[in-house]
């Protein structure tokens, strides 16, 4: 569920996904890459009945996403 360079980082923990924007280095700027792989994960998400609570999170400390 990865996209290239962990960029996004899509992880399911029971019944809880975690998405961890990857890009420290540039606040967390969203690439073209990112965004399609968000809407993809959404869209899996979407169709996953078991799936309780989406935590959207930012690496790095400094931003959460830019």
């Amino acid at each position: 569920m990865n996209a290239p360079a962990e960029e996004l980082i899509v992880e399911r923990r029971g019944a809880v996904v975690w998405i961890t924007f990857n890009r420290p280095q540039a606040r967390n700027a969203l690439t073209w890459n990112m965004y399609s792989r968000l809407e993809n994960a959404c869209h899996e998400i979407n169709a996953d009945r078991t799936v309780r609570a989406v935590v959207l999170t930012g690496a790095g400390g400094q931003a959460f996403v830019a």
